[in-house]
Parts: structure tokens; C-alpha cells; sequence
């Protein structure tokens, strides 16, 4: 293993760090808060997107609230994808079944790994997603959200085309 090709030439450095908070608003909410100010639904914070790091990587927190949620097994052709999970339980897929993942835990699929993630805890919970190189999820995202929150429905050639799109083959 070597390092990559140089992407940078200039001979001092540059000032160009991107801090972003912890108490930044979540750029992505598929479902307002409840009255108490729980999360009801998930919120993603889009920490460093393909288009922010040069495609380098795309890394989000995924902040779950207590209702089931997240994807069925699936895999990916162009990109890596992999899980930290910051706080609670989170259901992860291997490729060869689902295994309960807290505070700690990670898991790392390459390209064609077959993975899904569930929150079916009952409690928040909060993880980062890492996808290598970076790809524009943010668009996977939020069509998915807009999906949701309309109540629209897809035929099952819609899904087809929208995950196509989005290089999200459900298995």
C-alpha cells in the first residue's frame, strides 16, 4: 500500500479548513420534531458531501428517531460504505444477517457488499455513514424524504429508475 497521487502542488499550505459544529441545525429532516423536541422521524447532517471534499468522501451523521426505519439489504457498484454508530442500537446487515451494533461499533462494506441498517430499538439513535469515493447522496436523500413526506407512491418502475439513478441495488 502507498499514498495516492499528489492532489495538491503549492509549496505552503493553504487556510482552508471547514469546521462545522455540533449544534448545527441537521440539513435534511424527514420528520419535524415532536412537541417535546424528540426526534420523530431521521435527520442528516451533511458533514462533508462529495462535492465539499473534491469526491474524496461523503460522511453524514444519521440521527434516527424511535420509529423503525432504515433501508433493506442493498449494495452499491461505485462506492464503499461504511457505519460508526455514535449512540443507541442500531440493526446492521454484514451481507450475511442483521446483528444489533451500539455506541462504538463499526461496520465496513466494499464496493458490492451486500449491507442495510434498521433502527428498530424503540429509542433514538445516531450513527455516521462514510461512502468512498464521494457520491452526491444528498440527491438519494432527499428524494427519498420528499417521497415520504408527500405520501407519494411508486410504481415498482419508479423505485426501479430511482435507485438506478442512485446506485442502489435492493436485493
Amino acid at each position: 500500500m502507498s499514498y495516492p497521487q499528489a492532489r495538491y502542488f503549492g509549496e505552503s499550505g493553504e487556510a482552508n479548513g471547514v469546521l462545522r459544529r455540533a449544534d448545527t441545525p441537521p440539513d435534511l429532516v424527514m420528520a419535524p420534531r415532536g412537541a417535546d423536541g424528540a426526534i420523530a422521524g431521521t435527520e442528516v447532517h451533511y458533514l462533508g458531501t462529495g462535492g465539499s471534499t473534491n469526491g474524496a468522501f461523503g460522511l453524514y451523521r444519521w440521527d434516527m428517531g424511535p420509529k423503525p426505519s432504515g433501508p433493506a439489504p442493498h449494495f452499491h457498484r461505485t462506492m464503499t460504505e461504511s457505519f460508526f454508530v455514535l449512540d443507541g442500537t442500531v440493526r446492521l446487515h454484514d451481507g450475511k444477517g442483521w446483528a444489533d451494533a451500539g455506541p462504538g461499533d463499526y461496520l465496513h462494506v466494499p464496493e458490492g457488499g451486500i449491507h442495510g441498517f434498521r433502527n428498530e430499538s424503540g429509542a433514538p439513535a445516531s450513527m455516521l455513514l462514510l461512502f468512498t469515493p464521494g457520491a452526491p447522496r444528498e440527491g438519494y436523500f432527499e428524494e427519498l424524504a420528499d417521497i415520504a413526506k408527500t405520501g407519494r407512491t411508486l410504481t415498482d418502475e419508479e423505485w426501479t429508475d430511482l435507485y438506478l439513478r442512485h446506485d442502489q441495488i435492493m436485493v
